[in-house]
C-alpha cells in the first residue's frame, strides 16, 4: 500500500508504527520508511491464573501505549491512519479514533482478528480479503472486499520456467514451501514420499534455512528435484508449478489466487485464533484448494492426494479458475485510491 501511494504521489509521506520484537523493526527501515516503535503485546489466550494475571498487566500497558500513540498522532498529524490487524494496530487505531482521525482497517484473514472486530465500529472504512468475512460485521456500512495487497509476477511459460530449475519440462511439477525458515512438518512429510515422485513429478522445494542441510543430506539422487533453503525468484517457481503445497498465510493465498494456482494447504496449527485454518477452509469452500491438517501431512493418503491431484488436469484447471475468482490483483491500487480519497475529506 505504501509503495502504491508513493507511486501515485511521490510527495506522500508514509510512516509506520510497530514493536521492537516484530519483523517490522528491521524490514521497514530496510525498505526506506520511518518506523515508530511502541511497547505492545497480544493478550494471552489461555484461561489459567497465570494467563489472567499476565493479561491484566498487558491491558494496563495497553492504556499507556494508547496515550503514547496519541502523542505520536499529534506529532505526525496524519490525514489517514491505516491498521492491518494484530495487537500493534490496536492502540494506534484506537488513539486515532478517539482523536477523530480518519481510519481505514485492512483485514487480511478470513476470520477477522480481535482488533478488527472491536475497532471496526468506529473505523471510517473496513476492507476485507475474503467475501465470507462479511458475516462478522452485520449491516455495517463502508465495508468492502478489496483483497490482500500482494507481489505481482510477470507471466512466464511453464516449460521455460521448469528449464530454469533444470527440471524435465514435460513432467507435472509440484512446488513446496513453508516460509523463509521452513515448516518442519511439511518438510518431514515430503521427505517421506519424495522417492515415490522420482520420474513421475518434478519437485521445486524451498525447505527454509533450518532444515536445508538435513533435507539435502537425506535426498536420494534424482534429476527431478530442485531444493534450496530459499527461493529468490518466486515468479518462475509459480510459473513452473501445476500444484502448490504450502501454509495458509494471507499473503501466500493472495499470490495463489491472483495467479490461479491450485494448492494443497497445510495450515500452521499455532497461528493466532487458528486463523490459517479459517483461511484454508475459505479456499476449500471456494473450490480453489484442498486442505490437509498439519498433524496428518505426510501420513497415509498424502502421497495419493498429491499424485491424484497432479494427474487430474480437469481438477487442476477447475481449482485454478476458482482461485482466480477469489483473487484481487488490484488490491494495493484500490486501497491506495481509498486512502487518498479519505485524505481529501
Amino acid at each position: 500500500m505504501a509503495a502504491e501511494l508513493q507511486k501515485r504521489d511521490p510527495k506522500t509521506v508514509v510512516s509506520f508504527a510497530g514493536t521492537v520484537s516484530g519483523i517490522e523493526s528491521t524490514e521497514v527501515p530496510r525498505l526506506g520508511y520511518r518506523i515508530h516503535l511502541l511497547p505492545s503485546k497480544g493478550l494471552k489466550r489461555g484461561r489459567s491464573l497465570r494467563d489472567l494475571i499476565d493479561n491484566i498487566g498487558i491491558l494496563t500497558g495497553f492504556v499507556s501505549t494508547v496515550l503514547q500513540s496519541m502523542k505520536l498522532i499529534r506529532r505526525e498529524n496524519p490525514d489517514v491512519v491505516v491498521g492491518t490487524g494484530g495487537f500493534v494496530s490496536a492502540p494506534v487505531l484506537l488513539a486515532a479514533q478517539l482523536m477523530g482521525r480518519r481510519t481505514l482497517i485492512q483485514e487480511q484473514n478470513a476470520f477477522p482478528g480481535l482488533t478488527t472486530r472491536l475497532l471496526s465500529r468506529m473505523a471510517t472504512e473496513v476492507h476485507l480479503s475474503f467475501e465470507e468475512s462479511r458475516r462478522f460485521f452485520g449491516n455495517r456500512k463502508q465495508l468492502f472486499v478489496t483483497g490482500n495487497p500482494a507481489r505481482s509476477f510477470p507471466p512466464m511459460d511453464s516449460a521455460e520456467a521448469r528449464r530454469r530449475f533444470r527440471l524435465d519440462p514435460s513432467l507435472p511439477t509440484l512446488l513446496v514451501f513453508g516460509g523463509s525458515r521452513g515448516a518442519r512438518s511439511i518438510n518431514n512429510g515430503v521427505l517421506g514420499f519424495v522417492p515415490d515422485l522420482d520420474g513421475k513429478v518434478n519437485l521445486i522445494w524451498q525447505t527454509g534455512s533450518l532444515d536445508y542441510e538435513r533435507v539435502r543430506a537425506a535426498l536420494p539422487e534424482t534429476r527431478t528435484v530442485w531444493v534450496a533453503p530459499y527461493i529468490e525468484e518466486m515468479g518462475p517457481a509459480y510459473a513452473a508449478a501445476d500444484l502448490v503445497v504450502c501454509r495458509a498465510g494471507a499473503s501466500t493465498l493472495a499470490e495463489l489466487t491472483n495467479l490461479g494456482k491450485p494448492s494443497i494447504l497445510v495450515p500452521y496449527p499455532y497461528a493466532a485464533a487458528d486463523h490459517q485454518k479459517h483461511n484454508a477452509m475459505a479456499m476449500v469452500r471456494a473450490g480453489a484448494a484442498l486442505m490437509i491438517e498439519d498433524s496428518a501431512f505426510g501420513g497415509q493418503g498424502t502421497l495419493r492426494t498429491v499424485l491424484d491431484t497432479l494427474g487430474n488436469r480437469e481438477l487442476l484447471d477447475r481449482m485454478g479458475k476458482a482461485g482466480r475468482q477469489e483473487g484481487h490483483p488490484g488490491a494495493a491500487s484500490e486501497l491506495a485510491a481509498r486512502i487518498i480519497s479519505l485524505s481529501k475529506h
